[in-house]
C-alpha cells in the first residue's frame, strides 16, 4: 500500500539536513507520530524507492527529491511506534538492487547518560568504551554505535565503504553540550571502513579520522576500521605476579625494540614466534617496543601519532598485537611501550583543527606550534584533551596489558619556554616558566594508572633537573609542586657525562674522570634507568661500538667494559637493539640491525658472538645478585672504592644488598695489564672469586683472569682496613664475589 502524504519539512531545516550541518537529524528523520499518524522520513541518496516494512504493514514512501522519502503510516499516533525496517531499492531488479535494514533514526541514544556526564567532566577513565565504533546490541538489533567528539562542528555525518563515503544519508546528532555526536548503524559491524566527515564554523567541510578508533588502515591509507577483539588471554599468572610485584627492588633490564625492524617483514603474530625467545635467552627483563600506535609517516618511528587508540596496521590486527603480548608474558618478558603525549602531527585528516577549530591542540597558535618538530601541542589545560590522553594511558595499559610507558618528551611538555625565545611565550600565573597544565596532567596520568593497573610502572623521558620526577604527586618538593609520579626516569645526564668519557683516547681519560663519577652524586635524587637508546645510535651520533677510540680490537673491548660498568652501576638498565652485539653501524629503520655479523656462513667475526654471550651473563649474573639491583633507590647500596684514580683510568665501587652482601666491580678504562693492583674492600670477607670478566676469551677478550680468586690481606687501603690484590685485564671490567 502507498503511505499517505506527509508535511514537508521545513525549507531551513531541509537545507541543513542536506548539507550536512543540521545538529539533530533524529528530529526530522525516522518515525514521528502526529495527530493524523505516524510520519516516516528516509534519507537514501539514489535509491528508486524506499518501502516501510513492519508487522502487517508494507508501505511505499513517496519521493520528496533529493534522496528525501516521506509518508504518513495508519499507526495509532498514541502508541509505540513498531519496530520497522526500511527495504531501500537502488535499480530494477528485485532483490539484487534493493537491501533491508532497520532505520538508524528510529534509536534512541546508545550512550548512557553517565557515559556522557563523565565526559563532560573528563574523567572518564575508560574513554574508549563510550567514543569510537563499538558494535554492540542496542534495542535488540546489532549494529555499531558511532560517538565522536566535535563540540564547535555544525553538523557530522558518517561516511565509510558501507556507502560509498558519501556521508549524506547517516548524520549523527549532537548531545547537546557534551560536544558529542553519536549514530547508532544497524547492521554494521567488525572490519568495516570509515571516517567522519565534518562540517566546521565557517561551513568547511572535511573527512577525518575516528581519533578514539581502535584499528586504523595500513598507511598510506588513512580510514578508521570498526573493531570487535576476539583475543583471549593467556597470561593469568603473569598479571597476578605482577600485581604483587615493585620494580623499584628487583632486577629490570630493558631491550629496546623497533618493531617493523627487528626483523623487517615479520607479522606480530611471526615475531611472536621470534621475539620472546631472543630476550628470554638473553635474559632481558623486558622489551621497551619504540611506539606502536598508528602513525602515518614510518620514518618518524612512531613518534608522530595520528592513532592513539589503534596499533599501528603495518604488523597486524590489533588483536594480533595482544598476541605478541601475550607471548611475550608467558615467555616471562614483561612489555613497556613509548608513548607520546606530547604532540601529534599535522595531517589534515587527523586530530589538526578536527572539528574546524584548535581542539586537541591549544588555541593559541604560538602555543599551539611545536617549535622543533613541526608538529602541535597538545592543550593540556583543557579537560576533554586530558581525559583523551589518561584514558589513553589506561588503555594500553588495561586492554593490551602492558606493563608499563615510558614517556616521551616530558620536557618539552613541563616549559613553557621549550625551545622558544624570549618573546615567544608568556609566563604561568605565578610568572614563571612551568606549564602548570602539563604538570597536573602528568600528576593525573600517574596516578590514575598506579591505581587502576597494580604492578605497572611509567618512565619519564626528561632531560632536565626537573625536581621530582620520581616523587609521589601528593609530596610537595622544592618549588611547591608536587612529584610528578613517575615510576623511573631515564638519566639523560649519566648516558651523556658515560659516553662523552667513553669517546676519549685512554691518555686523555684521565682528564675526564669526573664524567664517570659524577652521576653518583645525584644518583638517588630520583629512580634511575641507565639507558643507551636508539637515539644514541643514530643522526650520526653513531652506535655504541663505533664511539669507542683505538682500533677494531679496542672499540670491542672499550665496549664490553662500558656495558660492565653500566650492569654494575647503580638504576636500571635499557639498550638498544643491535647494541648486544656490538653492531658498527648505525640504525636504520628501514632495514634494522645487521644480524649477518652473527652468522659464520656471511664470514662473521666470532667477537660479536663473545659480544652477545656477555650481554647474556651479565643478564644472568645481574638477575641472580640482589647486590646490583635490591637497593637501587637507598645509598646505603653502593660505596666508592675509589673513585679519583683518574692516572690509572680506574673506577672501582661496592654495591650491597639487603642482607649488606657485596659484589666489587673494578673497571679499568686503560689500554694495558695492571697488575696486582691493590684496592681496599669491606671488612668481614676472606677472600673473592671472580664471577664475570668483560676480558674472557669467550666474549672476544685477551683472557686476562682473576684465576681462583684472591684473598684478603690485613693491608689498609682506601680507607680500608683490608684489601685485595687483582689483576686488572686491558680494557675490560671484573666483577668478585665473596668466596
Amino acid at each position: 500500500m502507498p503511505a499517505g502524504p506527509a508535511a514537508p519539512l521545513d525549507p531551513e531545516d531541509r537545507r541543513r539536513l542536506l548539507n550536512g550541518a543540521h545538529h539533530d537529524p533524529h528530529a526530522l528523520l525516522g518515525a514521528h507520530p502526529g495527530q493524523d499518524g505516524v510520519t516516516v522520513r528516509a534519507l537514501r541518496p539514489y535509491a528508486r524507492a524506499v518501502t516501510v516494512l513492519a508487522d502487517g504493514l508494507r508501505a511505499e514512501l513517496h519521493s520528496e527529491g533529493d534522496g528525501l522519502f516521506a509518508g504518513m503510516l495508519p499507526w495509532p499516533p498514541d502508541g509505540p511506534v513498531p519496530a520497522y525496517e526500511l527495504l531501500v531499492r537502488y535499480g530494477d531488479r528485485p532483490g539484487v538492487d534493493a537491501f533491508r535494514t532497520a532505520d538508524p533514526y528510529r534509536f534512541l541514544p546508545a550512550i548512557g547518560g553517565l557515559d556522557l556526564h563523565l565526559i563532560v567532566e573528563g574523567r572518564h577513565e575508560e574513554l574508549w568504551r563510550a567514543l569510537g565504533a563499538r558494535p554492540l546490541t542496542h534495542e535488540g538489533v546489532t549494529g555499531t554505535r558511532f560517538t565522536v567528539w566535535a563540540p564547535n562542528a555544525r553538523g557530522v555525518r558518517l561516511a565509510g565503504d558501507f556507502n560509498h563515503w558519501d556521508g549524506t544519508a547517516l548524520p549523527m546528532r549532537s548531545l547537546g553540550a557534551s560536544g558529542i555526536w553519536e549514530l547508532f548503524v544497524p547492521g554494521l559491524g567488525d572490519g568495516a571502513l570509515y571516517k567522519y566527515e565534518i562540517t566546521g564554523p565557517d561551513g568547511g567541510r572535511s573527512l577525518r579520522a575516528d581519533p578514539m578508533a581502535q584499528r586504523s588502515e595500513c598507511p598510506p591509507a588513512t580510514a578508521s576500521v570498526v573493531h570487535a577483539s576476539r583475543h583471549r588471554w593467556q597470561d593469568d599468572a603473569w598479571m597476578a605476579e605482577r600485581a604483587q610485584r615493585s620494580r623499584h627492588d628487583a632486577p629490570l633490564s630493558v631491550y629496546e625494540v623497533h618493531l617493523p625492524s627487528w626483523r623487517p617483514g615479520l607479522t606480530y603474530r611471526e615475531l611472536a614466534e621470534q621475539l620472546p625467545a631472543y630476550v628470554r635467552d638473553l635474559g632481558f627483563t623486558h622489551v621497551e617496543l619504540m611506539p606502536v600506535a598508528e602513525h602515518p609517516f614510518g620514518g618518524s618511528w612512531g613518534y608522530q601519532v595520528t592513532g592513539f587508540y589503534a596499533p599501528t596496521a603495518r604488523l597486524g590486527t590489533p588483536d594480533d598485537f595482544k598476541h605478541l603480548v601475550d607471548a611475550l608474558h608467558r615467555a616471562g618478558v614483561g612489555v613497556l611501550m613509548d608513548w607520546v603525549p606530547a604532540h601529534f602531527p599535522k595531517d589534515d585528516w587527523a586530530l589538526a583543527r578536527f572539528d574546524g577549530t584548535p581542539l586537541y591542540e591549544h588555541g593559541d597558535p604560538v602555543r599551539a606550534e611545536h617549535p622543533d618538530w613541526g608538529t602541535l601541542e597538545f592543550d593540556h589545560g583543557r579537560r576533554e584533551v586530558r581525559n583523551f590522553l589518561v584514558a589513553n594511558a589506561v588503555y594500553w595499559c588495561e586492554e593490551f596489558h602492558i606493563d608499563g610507558l615510558r614517556v616521551d618528551a616530558v620536557a618539552s611538555m613541563l616549559y613553557l619556554d621549550y625551545s622558544r625565545e624570549d618573546g615567544q611565550w608568556c609566563p604561568n600565573e605565578h610568572g614563571g616558566r612551568e606549564n602548570l597544565a602539563a604538570v597536573s596532567f602528568l600528576q593525573e596520568m600517574n596516578a590514575t594508572l598506579y591505581r587502576r593497573c597494580p604492578g605497572i610502572l611509567t618512565v619519564a623521558e626528561e632531560s632536565t633537573a626537573w625536581n621530582g620526577v620520581t616523587r609521589p604527586t601528593h609530596v610537595t618538593g622544592e618549588g611547591g609542586f608536587g612529584g610528578l609520579g613517575f615510576g623511573f626516569k631515564w638519566n639523560m645526564g649519566w648516558m651523556h657525562d658515560s659516553l662523552q668519557y667513553m669517546t676519549k683516547e685512554p691518555v686523555h681519560r684521565k682528564y675526564h674522570h669526573h664524567e664517570m663519577t659524577f652521576s653518583m652524586v645525584y644518583a638517588y635524587s630520583e629512580n634511575y634507568v641507565l639507558p643507551i637508546s636508539h637515539d644514541e645510535v643514530v643522526h650520526g651520533k653513531q652506535a655504541l661500538v663505533s664511539k669507542m677510540p683505538g682500533d677494531w680490537w679496542q672499540r670491542r673491548a672499550n665496549h664490553r667494559a662500558y656495558l660492565g660498568f653500566m650492569w654494575a652501576h647503580p638504576g636500571k638498565k635499557l639498550l638498544f637493539m643491535g647494541q648486544e652485539f656490538a653492531q658498527g653501524s648505525e640504525w636504520s629503520e628501514e632495514h634494522g640491525p645487521d644480524w649477518w655479523l652473527l652468522d659464520p656462513a656471511y664470514g662473521a667475526e666470532p667477537d660479536h658472538r663473545g659480544v652477545r654471550d656477555l650481554v647474556r651473563e651479565l643478564n644472568r649474573v645481574y638477575s641472580g645478585t640482589p647486590a646490583l639491583w635490591q637497593r637501587d633507590t637507598d645509598p646505603a647500596g653502593f660505596a666508592w672504592i675509589d673513585a679519583n684514580a683518574a692516572d690509572d683510568n680506574v673506577f672501582s665501587f661496592v654495591r650491597f644488598d639487603a642482607a649488606g652482601d657485596p659484589l666489587l666491580c673494578l673497571t679499568n678504562c686503560s689500554p694495558v695489564v695492571r697488575h696486582a693492583y691493590r684496592t681496599g674492600v669491606p671488612d668481614g670477607v676472606t677472600g673473592w672469586r671472580e664471577v664475570l670478566n668483560t676480558d674472557d676469551p669467550a666474549y672476544g677478550g685477551s683472557g686476562v683472569r682473576n684465576a681462583g680468586g684472591t684473598a684478603t690481606e690485613p693491608v689498609a687501603a682506601h680507607g680500608r682496613a683490608g684489601s685485595v690484590t687483582a689483576t686488572l685485564p686491558p680494557l675490560a671490567t671484573v666483577w668478585l664475589r665473596p668466596a
